[in-house]
């Protein structure tokens, strides 16, 4: 059956082994600027806060959230939602992470095209993500190639999520970068480190992008007939 080929592990593998060193090395990066106190004792509530408010977004607000990295900015109500770790310390960790969501509230109110092109299709994607597995099984194990097909191109703004979700990872922490750099409320020595911080966490975000992918190309492989169904 199509689910225990050994060939889906060649289009599975490179996203799983890529997820997991990206993982390690968030929290490896993570833990340890989350130990590197801000010369400023800023928390990352204050830093996002100042940064907010020197972009002219005081309509933003900022809230706490429990999680591990849980952070996220939520276009829909402008609420910036950082986690305890992030919300409270005076760290390196916490500067990055909360200016890199910052980011995306500033991609937000200049109207950042693909941040757009992503909140557009959520719906979509919430609705295809669950139902995409069903259709393509079915029809596949049916022979009702239509049905699989369905699937497949449901899954596949799903994949077109991911992609479109690097362009706009990538340009938060551009931004997030720039902002901190210019505005002189980090020192060099701790830009860097925000630095670290930021590429490990885009790592997760080009092995989601790199495992999304592959899974589409290996169900695409079955029913454009390049793997028996035996």
């Amino acid at each position: 059956m199509f689910f225990f080929d050994p060939l889906y592990l060649v289009f599975a593998l490179p996203g799983l082994l890529l997820g997991l060193w990206a993982q390690m090395r968030v929290k490896g990066t993570f833990s340890k600027y989350s130990k590197v106190r801000l010369s400023r004792d800023a928390s990352g509530a204050q830093i996002a806060r100042y940064l907010l408010d020197q972009q002219g977004l005081q309509d933003v607000r900022i809230e706490e959230v429990q999680g591990f990295l849980s952070d996220h900015y939520d276009p829909r109500t402008r609420i910036l939602r950082l986690s305890p770790d992030v919300y409270r310390t005076p760290s390196v960790a916490a500067a990055g992470v909360a200016a890199h969501e910052m980011g995306h509230a500033l991609q937000h109110s200049v109207g950042y095209a693909p941040l757009q092109i992503r909140s557009a299709i959520v719906p979509a994607v919430q609705f295809g993500s669950s139902l995409a597995p069903i259709l393509f099984i079915i029809g596949f194990l049916l022979n009702f190639t239509t049905l699989a097909w369905i699937g497949v191109i449901l899954f596949g703004v799903a994949v077109l999520f991911s992609l479109i979700t690097l362009p706009v990872e990538f340009d938060a922490s551009k931004r997030a970068k720039a902002l901190l750099t210019s505005s002189g409320i980090l020192h060099p020595e701790e830009v860097k480190g925000v630095d670290k911080v930021l590429d490990a966490a885009a790592l997760t975000y080009v092995a989601a992008a790199v495992a999304a992918v592959g899974q589409l190309l290996y169900y695409v492989l079955l029913l454009s007939g390049g793997r028996s169904r035996d």
